[in-house]
């Protein structure tokens, strides 16, 4: 069997320890995913390291990526904390992030993400800045979430016509299958997972099965 187009990409809640790291381990067992995105709550360098030096083992000893983003206050190094606590890279949010001082520091050897892209505009902006995926989607800081044809829409824009890959977020399962016919390099589900009645690994399997299926019949 072929290997499927769309791989899977996990965004956690914003996280104020390292207790979630079995769960990340739970999700991350099968293989199936390709990257976690941890959601750090604010906090000072030191405390944000050991949290990523806490987090990221049980995330990459399952086979994927992890990035780092901070929620609230930016810290004043997230390059440093990303590299001192063992990332695979960052995950910044809006078209003014500072993505080239950040492609700067930390040259080709970790991986940069964006996402809070509100515009076609923002989106071409940060990736002639030199990210290296951009995320369509993903709940706003509110909580709520833009509307999934929206999002299916500029996904398939981007997809079509640029070279750096893209996230498309699913607000649930069901919308998995839909956003990987897109043709995203990556389907991102946060909540679906973690809140998922079976487990997390369950809800990875189910996705998993989505992708597939989807593409079966493309």
């Amino acid at each position: 069997m072929a290997e499927p187009t769309s791989r899977l990409y996990l965004v956690t809640p914003v996280l104020e320890d390292a207790s979630f790291a079995p769960r990340l381990a739970e999700a991350c067992a099968g293989g199936r995913v390709a990257a976690v995105l941890l959601r750090l709550a604010a906090a000072d360098e030191r405390t944000l390291t050991n949290r990523v030096k806490a987090l990221c083992p049980p995330v990459q000893e399952g086979g994927a990526a992890a990035l780092v983003a901070v929620e609230g206050e930016a810290p004043a190094d997230l390059a440093a904390i990303a590299v001192r606590g063992g990332a695979d890279g960052v995950h910044v949010r809006g078209a003014e992030a500072p993505v080239r001082d950040l492609r700067e520091r930390l040259k080709a050897e970790r991986a940069i993400g964006a996402g809070g892209i509100r515009t076609r505009d923002d989106a071409m902006t940060l990736g002639e800045a030199g990210v290296d995926y951009l995320m369509f989607g993903e709940p706003r800081p509110d909580g709520s979430v833009p509307p999934l044809d929206g999002v299916a829409e500029r996904v398939a824009w981007w997809a079509e016509i640029f070279e750096t890959p893209c996230v498309a977020y699913a607000p649930d399962l069901e919308a998995v299958g839909r956003l990987a016919a897109t043709g995203a390099e990556f389907v991102a589900l946060g909540d679906a997972v973690w809140t998922h009645p079976e487990g997390a690994a369950a809800a990875v399997a189910q996705a998993a099965r989505l992708i597939e299926g989807q593409e079966a019949r493309s």
